[in-house]
């Protein structure tokens, strides 16, 4: 049967066709951010980009279905089109959902997109930059180590020889973005044995939360392909730094593409618009809610903490603050200004969520006209409880338990998420959380077995 297809989506797959793609990947993401997908013949192009690939719900993760109900489709955005450089014969399409023809409330997606008509509506587009902190490791004898065996520095950041130690998949990941157009500008050795940054061009937040999702897919086959293994775990090891996912954030005029957090003459110094300083106290206003979805596991909140790592402090916000170019705030504004970035956010997010509530605080920031206070440029990890408390600054969330509690208390979760993905978010959360709370760990096994 031959498909009837608009021009753009027949020039689409004749493209695709030319470069040798045979399979198209029509994917969307459960609630962790993880993909998911059904692979369908580039023949069929034309009706799988019209919604035939059905889902059940139910037999996901945070996809809020029972089994009874009717399949969630796949509608793939053409404008996502990625070929998978390690497998050039398929394509990966991100997709929203869509539920008896109409969009899925409860589609990460969708949820991000609605945020963002808010925003145009304000005559806004929200520009996002991720920072992606990783893990590549090895098994070695039952345990986790980095691939390098000279990978042992108590202060491995930028360590130049820990970095051409991996220099070979280290490379093909980074070759393997520009491919596909990200414009990689810097690639480092980070702060923790086997633990690796890459930083590229920043673009508007749906394209970037697409990005994101294909990146920790992409990293993972690249070096599962070399023998290792990725890992976008927070924490993985209590005495090394965890992995960010510093959310770098900016709001341009749709109409010109002009920085509207751009002020050269910011009279506090950080070279911030007013609007900037909007936006930033709309997210410290919802920043406990908001850190249950960019903070998102029990394992990120091991990360969220002033101390713990060999090289001293861990560079993860503990307090509800911001500040200048000085990192042991949530929201830091860097040196250059223009931007802010938000440091309490960790690579396990699922990016949709993240930045559909971070957005939305700070829309909200500038709709009633909020005011952040001073910037702290100080080194807010040497305060003590009762300093804190006189300033009137509050911590970040010290747990997932906490973390949902806020979530669920803020009426402003469930004007963002809708009442579905709302309900789903506490109660699969709350679940993760009591699971944790009730299993007995070694730690406790060696501290009180024979103790008692």
């Amino acid at each position: 049967m031959t498909e009837s297809l608009t021009p753009e989506l027949q020039a689409l797959k004749d493209s695709l066709a030319a470069k040798g793609v045979k399979y198209a990947l029509a994917s969307f993401v459960d609630i962790h951010g993880m993909c998911k997908a059904k692979s369908v013949p580039l023949s069929h192009f034309g009706q799988m980009m019209e919604g035939s690939e059905l889902f059940t719900g139910a037999a996901l993760d945070g996809v809020p279905q029972d089994v009874s109900d009717e399949e969630v489709a796949t509608y793939p955005d053409p404008n996502s089109a990625t070929i998978l450089p390690w497998n050039s014969e398929m394509v990966w399409f991100a997709s929203d959902l869509h539920l008896q023809g109409k969009p899925f409330e409860a589609c990460c997606r969708s949820i991000l997109k609605r945020v963002l008509a808010d925003a145009a509506a304000m005559g806004f587009i929200f520009n996002l930059g991720i920072e992606t902190e990783f893990f590549i490791l090895k098994d070695e004898n039952g345990k986790a180590v980095p691939v390098s065996d000279r990978d042992t520095l108590a202060k491995p950041c930028y360590d130049l020889q820990g970095l051409l130690d991996n220099y070979t998949w280290v490379t093909e990941i980074v070759e393997a973005m520009n491919s596909l157009g990200w414009d990689v500008y810097s690639f480092d050795h980070e702060d923790g044995n086997g633990q690796f940054e890459t930083d590229f061009m920043y673009c508007d937040a749906l394209k970037m939360a697409d990005r994101f999702t294909f990146f920790r897919l992409m990293v993972k086959e690249i070096a599962r392909k070399h023998g290792f293994f990725a890992t976008f775990m927070p924490k993985p090891f209590a005495n090394r730094t965890g992995s960010g996912a510093h959310y770098n954030m900016s709001l341009a005029d749709m109409n010109t593409g002009e920085n509207l957090f751009y002020d050269a003459e910011d009279p506090r110094g950080c070279k911030l618009s007013k609007l900037g300083y909007q936006f930033i106290a709309g997210i410290l206003r919802h920043a406990p809610a908001i850190c249950a979805t960019i903070a998102p596991t029990v394992n990120s909140y091991k990360r969220l903490v002033a101390r713990g790592s060999m090289s001293g402090f861990t560079w993860a916000p503990v307090y509800v603050c911001y500040g200048n170019n000085n990192r042991t705030n949530m929201l830091r504004i860097p040196l250059a200004g223009g931007r802010v970035e938000c440091r309490a956010a960790d690579i396990s997010s699922n990016l949709y969520l993240g930045a559909a509530m971070i957005l939305a605080a700070g829309l909200e920031g500038i709709r009633e006209d909020l005011d952040p206070g001073d910037p702290h440029t100080e080194n807010m990890y040497n305060y003590s409880l009762e300093q804190l408390a006189d300033m009137g600054i509050r911590f970040l969330p010290r747990n997932l338990g906490e973390a949902i509690t806020a979530f669920a208390s803020d009426p402003f979760s469930e004007k963002v998420m809708g009442s579905l993905m709302y309900k789903t978010y506490i109660d699969f959360k709350s679940q993760e959380w009591e699971e944790y709370h009730t299993h007995v760990s070694d730690w406790e096994i060696q501290r009180y077995l024979k103790f008692f």
